[in-house]
């Protein structure tokens, strides 16, 4: 926010907003799903409400977990899975995949199939949790070699992508027309829109007091910089950490102006993001698909376009990528296999899933079907270009918080960008050793 530029009620305006602030860069959009069919519902079995971990119904074939918003999907699909193969799917809801299918699959209660986002697969690989899935050349042809890449873990493929993600630029047409070429025409644009009194905000960007390294890696990568060094191969190595590098440090430097500048503040986080946006008061957000139904729904005129130059430098985002894993203790690898490898691989699945998440379809002949009649997801495709994956390496969960931590900090001034990630990457890779 600019704060040079903030009369009295806009700050008690954001105050309000700060306390009704919610979640940032994971949350979905809201959901539309298909009606379950009587046959899914005859030949599916019930699987209990939740709001914990599920239990494993030891009479079942197949058991698929996922989140409550794309259950009644996967339900229609499992319904028709398990009619073909006359088995009994159910399709359980957990509302921590991740840590919930790490507990059951210690126990030996775990699922078949879970859904989740690629950057667990390092940390599911090293726990002995999952398994290659049985995807031949051609059908992994029918996917972008990114998402491809994104489910790969030393050269193996252990899940099959379903929707990628990444953020870009979402402006409200009434106060900025045109889409931003370069961050330095944003902030000068958004300025005057604030000065003039008709916004709050010149640039939104989710920073929050502990700071936010999925919003922030642009910054950084634009300069050369970001996470972890590459191997020849493409796969990122954990035993070259670059954040406290000259590259990185550059985006750093970038991020210590526009703190200093106040049109990024630690007092923003998602859920100011999402408010002030759809209140009409930014013409700018740096966010992604989570954000455009909120926006859709306050009735803001909206368009999307890629992240912009900086200083001269393309600003690049992470890519997101969701897809279903087949456990390594599966109870019917057979059936696991055969359910992700030839139904999640089907168009119309794809679609489906885009229907209640928004988020472009994974499958390249979905994805063509659906930006043919949505340009928003065109849109976010085209911002989402040269992207690449989240690392998936078991050594990305020691970098969120440092460098998250060390982002903030540079934004609010309390060291410089050289001084502050070097010693972030030193903290990380005392992290990693200390992981093991």
């Amino acid at each position: 926010m600019h704060m040079r530029v903030y009369g009295a009620a806009a700050l008690a305006g954001l105050s309000a907003l700060v306390l009704s602030a919610c979640g940032g860069s994971t949350g979905t959009a809201t959901s539309t799903t298909a009606a379950t069919t009587a046959k899914a519902a005859a030949t599916t079995a019930a699987a209990p409400a939740t709001t914990g971990a599920p239990v494993r119904d030891a009479a079942v074939d197949l058991v698929i977990w996922c989140d409550q918003d794309r259950k009644p999907i996967i339900d229609k699909y499992a319904a028709a899975f398990g009619a073909e193969q006359g088995i009994k799917v159910a399709v359980q809801v957990s509302t921590d995949v991740r840590k919930d299918f790490k507990d059951a699959t210690n126990a030996g209660k775990g699922p078949d199939v879970i859904v989740g986002a690629h950057d667990w697969l390092g940390e599911l690989v090293q726990n002995q949790a999952v398994k290659p899935v049985n995807l031949s050349p051609t059908d992994q042809a029918k996917f972008p070699a990114e998402a491809m890449a994104a489910a790969k873990f030393n050269g193996q493929v252990y899940g099959v992508p379903y929707a990628v993600e990444n953020i870009g630029i979402v402006r409200n047409t009434a106060l900025a027309p045109d889409a931003p070429k370069t961050f330095e025409e944003m902030v000068t644009k958004g300025t005057q829109l604030v000065k003039d009194g008709k916004a709050t905000n010149a640039v939104l960007l989710t920073v929050s007091k502990t700071g936010d390294a999925y919003h922030s890696y642009p910054f950084l990568k634009a300069f050369g910089g970001g996470v972890f060094a590459q191997k020849p191969n493409g796969d990122y190595d954990p035993t070259k950490v670059i954040v406290g590098s000259p590259e990185s440090i550059l985006g750093g430097e970038q991020l210590a102006k526009l703190g200093k500048d106040g049109i990024l503040s630690t007092n923003v986080d998602g859920g100011i993001v999402d408010q002030v946006f759809d209140a009409g008061k930014a013409p700018y957000a740096m966010t992604g698909p989570w954000a455009v139904e909120k926006a859709k729904k306050a009735g803001i005129s909206y368009a999307i376009s890629p992240l912009p130059t900086i200083a001269g430098k393309q600003m690049t985002p992470f890519l997101g990528v969701q897809m279903f894993y087949v456990s390594a203790k599966a109870k019917n690898d057979a059936f696991a296999q055969e359910f992700v490898t030839k139904y999640v691989t089907r168009k119309d699945l794809q679609i489906d899933m885009y229907n209640i998440g928004k988020r472009p379809p994974a499958l390249t002949e979905a994805y063509t079907e659906v930006a043919a009649k949505d340009a928003d997801i065109k849109a976010w495709f085209e911002a989402g270009k040269g992207a690449l994956p989240m690392p998936n390496i078991p050594a990305m969960n020691s970098v969120w918080g440092p460098l998250g931590q060390a982002t903030a900090d540079i934004i609010a001034q309390k060291a410089t960008a050289a001084d502050r990630l070097k010693a972030a990457q030193t903290e990380i890779e005392a992290n990693i050793v200390k992981a093991g």
